[in-house]
């Protein structure tokens, strides 16, 4: 089960400070859960004490809501239910998640973001015909916005969300002139990435990348281990990847197209949500010319080469309208190294 007994408390929270919690538990499944959404519930007894938390399990598993109220057990019964999803009133491979909250007896149901998908919304307006408070929209852009957002953005098009990864010096600089890229960014930014990558369904990159740095492309521990949770390993291009690159193995698929809507579209069929591009600069520049880029996470070093390969290669000759430009979300600071987040303006 997808419970954290540490996440519990013995003093009394607030709503505010309950939706962090869940929210936590959301994002500590999140890779695990698709092409289900990654939940967060926690459960607040009626003194306001967590007494259950708990995700979402991956596909075909129990959702938040029913394991953390089983998890608390009797002290739900006139609590409150602190969800990051407004929870949902269908009968799927799991049954409604409405009705275990009913059967829990708690009071309050507080809920960050809507549920936009028509087959499973409208729990909160069975619940509140039922008797229980419900709370909707509860520090919702926080949600919505953050770990949530790749999972809103496929129910509102049907494509993988996508978030270029780039790695470079103040200058904009991905590697030196002879290629070498070891190491521009420090440990605590490389662990970073990769636990990064766990949480992800796939990682794209280009064939010149395969090429030039035979990467593995696996989301791994400190001690150099595999991490429970792989994605997918994605190489778009009409090289043919060889036989023994490290990349290769479970997991491995190459789109031969140098299309990035096509591309896309064949990500689509594979009903993947959250996609990471981690390609060089040409596969970069490609998908943010074709507007696809949704999300950034930007490592930078304070470091300059003042000459090498760039973080992407476009255009030979631009003008300012051509800018793309994103709104940052947060600054982040990883021993020496800066990570800069931002979504599409």
């Amino acid at each position: 089960m997808a419970v954290f007994p540490d996440l519990l408390t013995t003093v009394p929270l607030s709503d505010a400070a309950a939706m962090r919690l869940a929210i936590d538990a959301g994002q500590r499944v999140r890779g695990t859960t698709y092409p289900n959404p990654p939940v967060g519930c926690v459960v607040l007894d009626a003194n306001g004490i967590v007494v259950g938390a708990a995700g979402t399990e991956p596909t075909g598993g129990l959702h938040a809501e029913p394991q953390a109220l089983a998890m608390a057990g009797e002290r739900a019964r006139g609590g409150t239910a602190v969800v990051t999803l407004e929870p949902c009133n269908h009968q799927g491979r799991t049954p409604p998640c409405t009705g275990a909250l009913l059967r829990a007896g708690v009071a309050r149901v507080v809920y960050a973001v809507a549920d936009p998908n028509p087959v499973a919304s409208g729990g909160s307006q069975w619940l509140s015909e039922r008797g229980i408070e419900v709370v909707g929209s509860f520090r919702s852009p926080e949600v919505a916005d953050g770990y949530l957002r790749p999972w809103l953005h496929w129910q509102a098009t049907r494509r993988p969300h996508i978030t270029l990864k780039t790695a470079g010096t103040l200058d904009g600089f991905a590697a030196a002139t002879d290629r070498t890229s070891q190491w521009i960014t420090g440990p605590e930014a490389r662990a970073h990435v990769h636990v990064d990558r766990s949480r992800r369904q796939a990682i794209v990159v280009g064939t010149g990348t395969v090429a030039a740095d035979d990467p593995q492309l696996t989301a791994r521990d400190s001690a150099g281990e595999l991490a429970s949770s792989q994605p997918l390993r994605i190489v778009i291009g009409n090289t043919e990847v060889p036989e023994d690159a490290r990349i290769r193995g479970e997991g491995f698929r190459q789109i031969r197209t140098h299309d990035i809507e096509v591309a896309l579209d064949v990500m689509a069929d594979m009903s993947l949500v959250d996609v990471l591009v981690e390609g060089g600069p040409r596969l970069a520049a490609a998908f943010l010319q074709a507007n696809a880029v949704d999300a950034i996470e930007s490592y930078v070093a304070p470091a300059f080469l003042m000459a090498g390969l760039p973080v992407t290669s476009g255009p030979e000759h631009t003008t300012i309208g051509d800018i793309t430009r994103f709104r940052t979300q947060s600054v982040e600071t990883l021993g020496g190294d800066v990570l800069i987040r931002a979504v599409r303006a």
